[in-house]
């Protein structure tokens, strides 16, 4: 069956190439491992004759950390996009601005027609009776002359004003307790008359009617009439603190002289001291703001004197007396 199951057409003497001796022992001699070699690994070849030696597995023996979650940093916007929210809200700003003037000049205006309709304005200050025989010597309306932006510090200059006179009143009646109690005093009682009859009327007319004229007209004039008669009326005011005796104010040095001879008038004249004392410390509070706001409307020194030497020259009473004098002038030179 062998020679069956060769092949007829070999030569018999033709044998297998690969199975020669010398094939067969350089197969041998060639290094192990090399059919397995793979360029691509960074293991190093292992030389002839040497088996490789397998990695044994590395074993952590490290617990796993997990990394705690970091927050995302926080948004911010870029700077081109800071500018223009920026500009965006100054524009705002400018809008309200002139829709507040705009809106004020046009309530303004439907206040003038209705005084012009109703025969012009006519002085409501101080509220008189009709049948008084004197009549109100001014116009005072705070929601009609006074910008919007400057009536709530108008009205609290104007609630000082009160205040004043209303602790020269009570002052009135301290000092009169202390000169029944001491008849020594009288001096205090009726200086203190004077002073409610006089420092009223002279405080509206100094010192309130110039900042409400100020903020009414934005007059530079007015505000430095203002400044100058309201730092003497704080100096006033630090004098009726003190209570020198004799001046006709319960201050402190007159309260504790009086708790000394009695107590109930000593505590009256204690709580005139503390009503000098908040007047003083509120006068102080609203000079500051008024100079405050008298920096924001641009007025100077400069257009104060300006405002002066208009008015002045203005004033029919100036104008009469100048075209006297440079007539009489005038006359005595074509005389000579």
């Amino acid at each position: 069956m062998s020679d069956f199951d060769s092949n007829p057409f070999a030569d018999p003497e033709l044998v297998n190439p690969f199975q020669d001796p010398s094939v067969t022992q350089a197969r041998q001699a060639a290094p192990p491992g090399l059919e397995e070699y793979n360029p691509f690994s960074d293991a190093k070849p292992a030389p002839a004759g040497v088996a490789a030696k397998t990695a044994s597995p590395t074993i952590h023996t490290q617990p796993a950390i997990m990394k705690p979650t970091e927050e995302p940093p926080a948004y911010t916007q870029p700077q081109g996009q800071e500018q223009s929210s920026g500009a965006a809200a100054e524009l705002l700003r400018r809008q309200e601005e002139l829709e507040r003037k705009a809106a004020e000049l046009d309530r303004r205006e439907r206040e003038m027609q209705s005084l012009s309709a109703s025969g012009g304005r006519k002085n409501n200050w101080p509220p008189l009776p009709e049948k008084f025989p004197v009549g109100p010597c001014f116009y005072h309306d705070i929601t009609v002359d006074i910008p919007v932006e400057y009536q709530k510090t108008v009205k609290s200059m104007y609630y000082l004003w009160m205040c004043h006179t209303g602790t020269l009143l009570a002052n009135v009646v301290g000092c009169l307790a202390w000169f029944c109690v001491s008849p020594t005093h009288g001096s205090d009682f009726g200086l203190s008359i004077l002073w409610f009859l006089l420092f009223t009327p002279c405080s509206f007319v100094c010192w309130y009617r110039p900042v409400y004229g100020a903020f009414r007209s934005d007059s530079s004039f007015r505000f430095f009439i203002f400044f100058f008669v309201y730092i003497c009326q704080f100096g006033v005011y630090v004098l009726q603190c003190i209570g020198i005796s004799g001046w006709g104010a319960c201050g402190w040095i007159t309260a504790l002289m009086g708790l000394n001879q009695n107590l109930p008038v000593g505590i009256i004249m204690i709580l005139i001291a503390s009503l000098f004392t908040s007047l003083a410390v509120m006068s102080l509070i609203m000079f500051k703001k008024v100079h405050t706001l008298y920096r924001t409307t641009g007025a100077s020194f400069e257009k104060a004197q300006q405002e002066f030497a208009t008015g002045v020259m203005s004033n029919k009473t100036v104008q009469t007396a100048a075209a006297n004098a440079a007539s009489r002038a005038a006359q005595g030179s074509f005389k000579q």
